[in-house]
């Protein structure tokens, strides 16, 4: 252990960890690509906008099928892990609940900042309300912490399943297939400058950050985050189990998940893309994907077990100890393409378009990852982050020790 207080320094860190933590970083693009290019209708039902024929379908479906809900699914599960990592390490004079409260707040702050100013898909601002409240879950033993998460993560799926039968479908085909009218101003705000943007873009935060956090997020990723607790505590998320286990969890995870993903596929094709399906739809790839991203989780670790020094595992570290960065990197890149303060591209790209520019800001991301961690500790934003959470500064470069 290092003598120092405070933040856990890299050298301490868990390859297997961040390697995963980079992945669903760098998986995570896949989808909000979809919603930085396109009318923010077309991540529930993609047949709104845009090309929807040959490769452009594939694209989507590759995208759908393996990456929807997946890599965020991961993304939270490590960050339920992250806060039991937190509380556990050395803090030293400062008590771990101050630290923690401000650790969250700020966390809060830095999203509101993000949803508001740049994109309003952010995910900070729920990370942070909902760990207030798992946090003190966190003494659980992991069955009950599973047990108390999936009822959680249960509760949107069941109400979404009732309204679908008893909902009137012409009350959900405003926001399951809007109007051309309203398609074209999203297109034409966000082909605008950055103030013009505030016109959909604070809505659009406001409802994820309330009525949609209530309903939805708030649960999944509170249920999420506690089924991440359990997996540490399990020794899942850092690389404590098996090969055999980890072999096993990736080939049960990919056969469950891809059925009942594909499942819903053909569900949704099946009926035209209805309104009177939708809701009955989503609970396919709403479930399919804890699976997928727990095949994900095996394929992970039983790569880095296998080749913890190779370029591929140490590409994804690299992002992934500098994961707040570049998620909101992500962001910075994405609108500064598609937006019209940038190139303006917003509503005029295909789908192979998007995936072609989401695979440019991958090898952006990594090079700029493996050169940054030469030279610096620590992600600009993971140091500042630090910083204001311990008010204390910390040395942010490398020095001759390599920490």
């Amino acid at each position: 252990m290092s003598d120092e207080t405070g933040p856990t320094p890299p050298s301490e860190r868990l390859v297997s960890l961040d390697a995963l933590r980079g992945f669903a970083l760098l998986g995570i693009l896949v989808i909000n690509s979809w919603v930085f290019a396109m009318p923010e209708a077309t991540l529930a039902n993609p047949t709104v906008y845009g090309d929807f024929t040959g490769a452009n379908y594939w694209a989507w479906f590759v995208g759908h099928v393996f990456a929807q809900q997946k890599f965020i699914t991961i993304f939270t599960l490590l960050f339920g892990a992250g806060i039991l990592l937190f509380l556990e390490g050395d803090k030293g004079s400062y008590s771990p609940a101050i630290l923690y409260v401000r650790r969250m707040a700020l966390l809060v702050v830095f999203g509101l900042a993000h949803a508001y100013l740049l994109w309003y898909g952010d995910i900070l601002v729920a990370y942070g309300l909902c760990a207030f409240a798992v946090v003190l879950l966190r003494p659980l033993p992991p069955w009950a912490l599973t047990v108390t998460g999936v009822t959680l993560i249960a509760v949107p799926s069941l109400v979404e399943g009732v309204a679908g039968l008893v909902v009137d479908p012409a009350t959900i085909t405003s926001s399951w297939q809007p109007a051309s009218e309203t398609l074209q101003r999203e297109v034409a705000i966000y082909q605008s400058g950055w103030v013009d943007q505030f016109e959909h873009r604070v809505p659009a935060a406001y409802q994820r950050q309330t009525t949609g956090l209530l309903s939805y997020t708030g649960l999944r990723v509170s249920g999420t985050m506690l089924l991440g607790m359990a997996l540490y505590k399990w020794g899942v998320l850092t690389n404590g189990r098996s090969s055999r286990f980890y072999g096993w969890l990736t080939f049960s995870g990919t056969t469950l998940g891809l059925a009942t993903i594909l499942m819903g596929v053909w569900y949704i094709e099946a009926a035209n893309w209805a309104p009177e399906a939708a809701l009955f739809w989503r609970q396919f790839n709403y479930w399919g994907s804890f699976a997928l991203a727990g095949a994900y989780v095996g394929g992970v670790m039983l790569y880095s077990r296998w080749r913890p020094e190779d370029l591929l595992t140490r590409a994804l570290a690299a992002v992934g100890r500098t994961a707040f960065s570049n998620y909101i990197l992500q962001t910075v890149l994405a609108t500064s393409i598609f937006y019209g303060h940038g190139l303006g591209l917003f509503g005029q790209v295909t789908r192979v378009e998007i995936l072609a520019i989401v695979v440019a800001i991958w090898l952006v991301q990594v090079v700029a990852s493996l050169w940054w961690l030469r030279y610096f500790r620590y992600g600009p934003l993971e140091w500042l982050w630090r910083v204001l959470t311990y008010g204390k500064r910390y040395p942010i470069r490398v020095g001759r020790s390599g920490r």
